[in-house]
């Protein structure tokens, strides 16, 4: 007797020494899950009646059936209204881990501390947990619409919103010609849904992938608007922007624009297609429609990105205020550097909230983002934190979901997800 009780109790043992083993290697990265509220199971990955893929290329059968990052089904009924949003909810969770092989060879883990987590929340292992309860509804978005524009006869107040409708916000649609919709705001109560596929066969083993931008239509169809693909031969990162694949070159007329980064990796400008200012070529003068900046993790603790998007203002009519540099102190970057805040919009990505009962960081992305990933984020201004103008983040491994608003036009906020998928030398 004494054998057998002492036999149980060493599998006992061994069985909870595996556990904890899984444990430590869960991953600390961001992480989404699909949950439903009221729910304490995690979401089945298994195969459902229906499948959506944001790109059916080759790549997808080349994945292992095992493979921990297959594509999950996506449920396919349409969410228009905010009541509706409320009603799905995603853990997303924060935590130590050794992140080997679950993130991108382009784009290494970027581990800043958050601006309102501590340094004992960012250091704990975090578990993915249910959240039961309900999250708050994004703002509407016709009150904010105008309310974060500075211009130089209001130089430090900021307009008062103005409340066009307050219809149900509805899901967008390209009209017109591809080349003007890409750079055209969004318009106002609209929803964009985008999917972003990332195609690992170009050119040197997959170190230098294209990456291929739809438009989500109902019954699982998609409207290609923008492929972009990083320059081999180039100083810094450098990203051509077109609006078609197969001509992703610069002197090419679908051309769309650019994003480029500095040496370190840390901050990024989007640009459309003209030429610089340098060039003497005034009369095609690019503009900037963008810049990103990653913060530096100086600390070393793991935890979600810290990241500031600025964009350039709207008139008074919703039309974009043209930032073409003629100097250097005059870029989006030097401004943000200076606080030259005139004709600009600074918005940042919205913090996760440490959850003490699920040990875990959360974040509300209405389900459309079902996978951990240190690149899922959402942004906001700091005025109207409940007022998404952007969410991004991973499905699958090569699939990831892009979804913006106004100001945001799709060429901006494309922009901004590729910077996310870049690797951060200062960020590590």
């Amino acid at each position: 007797m004494a054998s057998m009780r002492d036999q149980k109790i060493e599998q006992q043992r061994q069985m909870m020494e595996q556990k904890m083993k899984q444990k430590r290697q869960n991953s600390g990265l961001v992480q989404a899950n699909d949950l439903r509220v009221g729910s304490a199971k995690r979401p089945i990955s298994g195969s459902r009646s229906r499948e959506l893929h944001g790109y059916d290329g080759p790549m997808q059968f080349l994945m292992s059936p095992v493979n921990p990052d297959q594509v999950i089904p996506l449920q396919t009924n349409r969410i228009s209204t905010f009541d509706e949003l409320g009603n799905q909810i995603e853990v997303l969770t924060v935590g130590e881990g050794d992140g080997s092989g679950e993130e991108d060879e382009e784009s290494v883990p970027v581990c800043s501390v958050g601006r309102d987590a501590s340094t004992d929340d960012v250091c704990a292992d975090a578990a993915v947990a249910p959240l039961h309860d309900k999250p708050r509804r994004d703002s509407s978005p016709t009150q904010v619409y105008q309310k974060w524009c500075k211009t130089k006869t209001q130089k430090d107040k900021v307009r008062e919103p103005k409340f066009v409708t307050k219809a149900p916000e509805i899901e967008g649609s390209v009209e017109g010609a591809v080349e003007q919709f890409v750079v055209t705001p969004a318009k106002h109560g609209t929803l964009y849904k985008c999917r972003i596929a990332r195609d690992r066969k170009g050119m040197d083993r997959g170190l230098y992938p294209t990456y291929f931008l739809h438009l989500e239509k109902d019954y699982g169809k998609k409207v290609f608007l923008l492929a972009a693909r990083k320059r081999k031969k180039s100083a810094t990162s450098n990203y051509l922007i077109s609006t078609d694949p197969t001509e992703l070159t610069r002197t090419a007329d679908s051309f769309a624009g650019k994003l480029r980064s500095n040496l370190l990796g840390t901050a990024f400008t989007v640009y459309d297609n003209g030429k610089a200012w340098r060039k003497h070529d005034h009369a095609h003068t690019r503009h900037e429609l963008a810049a990103v900046v990653y913060d530096t993790n100086v600390l070393g603790f793991k935890g979600p990105r810290k990241m500031t998007v600025i964009l350039p203002g709207m008139t008074p009519d919703r039309q974009r205020v043209t930032i073409a540099p003629q100097d250097d102190s005059e870029t989006l970057l030097e401004r943000l550097k200076s606080q030259t805040l005139d004709d600009i919009v600074v918005l940042h990505n919205k913090t996760p909230v440490w959850n003490d009962e699920t040990q875990s960081y959360v974040l509300n992305f209405h389900g459309r983002v079902t996978q951990a990933s240190v690149k899922n984020f959402q942004i906001v201004h700091d005025s109207e934190p409940d007022y998404v103008v952007m969410q991004f983040g991973r499905i699958s491994e090569d699939i990831f979901t892009m979804d913006f608003r106004y100001p945001l036009c799709a060429l901006q906020a494309f922009g901004i997800a590729l910077s996310s998928f870049d690797s951060k030398l200062a960020c590590e």
